[in-house]
């Protein structure tokens, strides 16, 4: 169970952090980089929760948000010890049948979609573009460490799916698709 008493310790005045394996890392390293971006995504799903998202989405986004935690527990553990938490394919697999639920009722796609429209679908954009920021640094991290140190893959399967589910999510956040910000190629051209 995680207890604190403190919430200041005044050992990163230094510009290091502690990791959950009690190593100490610059807090620049890509790890921390890694899951301070997953951090900031649940930041940004507790934004869109805060800017009244209704059901069945806010359940959804707070299950999300959990998982989070969970990814970032696991990124700050280095190694495949038997007392860290690992982000798992069923973790992904719940994502994925999200995806479909949702997606079945939704317009067609007729072109690619910019971020606007209701403002929760603005705020799942934003969501996702910061997902895949923390994918991108995930991947950087994975690509960097190797041996015990390394990066599992399904951390990296459960961000890519999740991107695809907040764009789902961001298009019946617009009335189903049909209130979706369509991107018109070359409009700019035109005086």
């Amino acid at each position: 169970m995680v207890r604190l008493n403190r919430i200041y310790t005044k050992t990163g005045d230094d510009g290091t952090t502690g990791l959950g394996s009690g190593e100490r890392v610059a807090k620049h390293h890509p790890r921390v980089a890694a899951y301070g971006c997953v951090d900031e995504l649940s930041a940004v799903l507790g934004m869109a929760l805060a800017g009244g998202v209704e059901e069945p989405f806010r359940s959804r986004l707070r299950a999300i948000q959990n998982d989070l935690f969970d990814l970032g527990a696991d990124l700050s553990c280095p190694g495949d010890g038997d007392d860290v938490l690992r982000v798992t394919a069923a973790y992904t697999e719940r994502l994925e049948t999200m995806i479909d639920e949702v997606n079945e009722d939704l317009e067609p796609l007729k072109s690619f979609v910019l971020a606007g429209g209701t403002k929760p679908a603005a705020w799942m954009h934003l969501a996702r573009t910061v997902c895949r920021r923390a994918e991108r640094h995930l991947v950087a991290l994975a690509h960097e460490e190797t041996g015990e140190g390394r990066v599992a893959p399904e951390p990296l399967h459960y961000l890519n799916r999740l991107s695809d589910l907040l764009f789902v999510f961001a298009r019946a956040l617009n009335d189903g698709g049909r209130s979706d910000v369509l991107w018109e190629p070359g409009a700019g051209r035109e005086g």
